[in-house]
Parts: C-alpha cells; sequence; structure tokens
C-alpha cells in the first residue's frame, strides 16, 4: 500500500513537471515586435516672395469648381458667364463723328457703334502711316457718370500706345458719356457693348480684326476678365488694378448698382441673385478661366485701397492653376493710379507685351 502511494505520487510529480516545462516553452516563443513610428514634417513650405518680375512659377490654390448652372430658363442665365458664351455679338459700323485732334503721331476721333441696340459712344486714336494696325481696347474704371468725360482714365494710356503703333479705342460704356443707357446686370452689359466692339472693327479699313488687346483699369480691369471667358478673338489682355474677378466682392464693397427706385422687371430676382454666393459664382470669371485662350498681364500698386492686392493675386493665382499665361507685377507704393517712373515702367512693360502678342515682336 505505501509502495502503491508513493508511485502515484511520483507519477503527479512527473506529470505537473512535464505540463511547467511546456508553459516554459510556450512563453518562450512568444518575441514582442517592435513598433515603428514615422514622425510627422514640421519643414514649413516656402512661401513665394512678391518681386517686379513675372511670377515664374504656379501658385498653389484651392480647386475653384462652378456649382451647377442656372438653366436658360432662368431669366438672369443671360448674364452668366456661360449664358454670354452662348449669345451673339453682331456688332455694327464705327461711325467717325469729328475730328478731336491731329498731331505728328495720331488723329483722334470721336466715334460711335451700336451695341445691344443701344448708341456707344468713345474716342479712337488711328496712328499715322499705312495700316492696318493692331487694335487695343482701353477700359476705364468707375467714374461717376456726371463725372465722367469721354476718354478719361484711359487718355494717358491710349496716347502712350497710339505713339507706338496700336490703334487705340475708348468706349464708353452704356450710361457714360454719350453712350445711351441700358441693363448692366453684374457688370455685363459693359463687356457686351465691348464685344460688339470687335465684331465692329472690319468696319474700318485701317484696323486689323484679328489683332485685338483689351486693357482695363479698375472696373475695366473687371470687364476684361469676364471678356477673356467668353472670347477668344481677345489675343492679349492686361488688367491693371482690376476689381474682383468673383462677383460677391464687388457686391459687398459697393453694391448691387441698382436703383432702389428702379421699375426694371428683372430688378427683384437681381437682387435676390446679387445676395445669393452660389449663383454669383456663376457669373464670376475666377471660376471660368479654364475658357481663357489669351495671355494676360497683371499690374497691381501694393498701397491700392480701392481694388486690394489680394483681388489682383487670386486672378492670378486661378490663371495659373488653370493652366493660363500669366505675367504678374507688384508695384511698392504705389496705389490705384500710378504715378511717375511706376506709371512709366508700367507702360513699357504694358507696350512690349502686346508687341509680343499683337505683333510678334519684342522679348
Amino acid at each position: 500500500m505505501h509502495r502503491l502511494t508513493w508511485l502515484l505520487c511520483l507519477s503527479v510529480l512527473t506529470m505537473l513537471s512535464a505540463c511547467q516545462g511546456q508553459r516554459q516553452a510556450a512563453t518562450a516563443t512568444v518575441v514582442p515586435q517592435p513598433i515603428i513610428t514615422t514622425p510627422t514634417p514640421t519643414t514649413p513650405s516656402p512661401v513665394a516672395t512678391p518681386t517686379l518680375s513675372p511670377t515664374p512659377t504656379p501658385t498653389p490654390v484651392p480647386t475653384v469648381t462652378p456649382s451647377p448652372s442656372p438653366t436658360p430658363q432662368n431669366p438672369l442665365w443671360a448674364y452668366t458667364i456661360e449664358g454670354l458664351r452662348n449669345r451673339r455679338y453682331p456688332g455694327g459700323t464705327i461711325t467717325i463723328t469729328r475730328v478731336l485732334e491731329r498731331n505728328a503721331a495720331y488723329t483722334r476721333y470721336a466715334i460711335t457703334y451700336p451695341s445691344d441696340g443701344l448708341r456707344i459712344t468713345g474716342v479712337m486714336l488711328i496712328p499715322n502711316g499705312s495700316g492696318p494696325f493692331p487694335v487695343v481696347i482701353l477700359n476705364h474704371g468707375y467714374i461717376p457718370p456726371d463725372q465722367y468725360w469721354s476718354g478719361a482714365d484711359t487718355a494717358n494710356e491710349a496716347d502712350y500706345l497710339a505713339r507706338r503703333g496700336y490703334l487705340c479705342i475708348a468706349p464708353d460704356f452704356r450710361g457714360w458719356g454719350d453712350s445711351d443707357p441700358g441693363p448692366n446686370y453684374f457688370r455685363t452689359g459693359i463687356v457686351i457693348d465691348v464685344l460688339n466692339l470687335i465684331s465692329s472693327l472690319p468696319s474700318l479699313p485701317q484696323a486689323d480684326p484679328h489683332r485685338v488687346g483689351l486693357w482695363g483699369h479698375s472696373m475695366g480691369g473687371g470687364l476684361v476678365a469676364k471678356a477673356i471667358t467668353v472670347d477668344s478673338r481677345i489675343k492679349a489682355a492686361v488688367l491693371y488694378g482690376p476689381v474682383s474677378a468673383y462677383d460677391l466682392d464687388n457686391i459687398q464693397k459697393w453694391g448691387d448698382g441698382l436703383n432702389e427706385a428702379s421699375p426694371d422687371p428683372l430688378a427683384q430676382a437681381y437682387r435676390e441673385a446679387a445676395r445669393d454666393p452660389m449663383f454669383l459664382r456663376q457669373t464670376s470669371p475666377l471660376f471660368f478661366f479654364h475658357y481663357v485662350t489669351a495671355p494676360v498681364q497683371i499690374h497691381q500698386g501694393l498701397a491700392d485701397t480701392v481694388t486690394p492686392p489680394q483681388w489682383s493675386q487670386a486672378i492670378r493665382d486661378a490663371l495659373l492653376a488653370a493652366g493660363k499665361s500669366v505675367e504678374y507685377y507688384e508695384y511698392p507704393g504705389q496705389g490705384h493710379a500710378f504715378q511717375g517712373t511706376s506709371w512709366l515702367l508700367f507702360m513699357q512693360r504694358t507696350t512690349a507685351f502686346f508687341d509680343r502678342y499683337l505683333k510678334g515682336t519684342g522679348s
């Protein structure tokens, strides 16, 4: 009996020893794996420094995708970028009404032409010599209509370009000068007037309708930004202290331009659309620069408090993001209208730009 008990105890001890060995063997095979982490880079991205030379590389900007466009049944669809692209600009005959000045370089005339059923007036400078000449249409900024005179805001620039071989036309927009008043929703009426002027150029034997550039200051710069998204006949475009290419910015700063007592049947619809950021994307060239075919040059004074530099920078960035050709210049200390040597430098750059794209000369 003692012998049997002793054998049973020995057997139990043997089994316990075996189990302990198995647990030790199992524990020995579990090898902890290292945890590998990758630190997040903390080096800031380089920031481009503004210079007086053209911007050499694109500046990344957020992708701007238009919201679904209003349908043609919308009463304001005709004044969206797509609406402007889908209408005709028949133009007509440019008529010289009188001679304003003759000098050694050019003759300056008063003119009229038809646009949208309206009579539009303006000033034209034809260089002396044999043409046809490349054409630059100069578009004035906002001046209260009762203070405006034909050729205001463009006279010095037109003189400079005409002396260098450009036929220059400065239209008085609808409601300015002696031009008839007419609808101008989202400032598209003045765009229509300029596109009808381009269509009218074949009536001038001195003009080459295949070499047309646009120049625009302030409100006129905003006109040019819209026009280049609509019309591929424009071969070069210069923006000088332009208003914003997003209509919401302009409306928030200056209002919608509609008289509160206007009897216009579209007045209420227009007021509502002018306060709708999504609709205003459809009227704003900033979201349609993929249509642009003309090279663009932009000039901006860094001390400009009328049209802030951020607006010109946004136009530059959106054009570059769309893969378009753009030159951008900033002028330290200059306001909304350049003075002295800055103005001269601006016009030298403008002329070299037009020479390159309208005459095929220059660097």
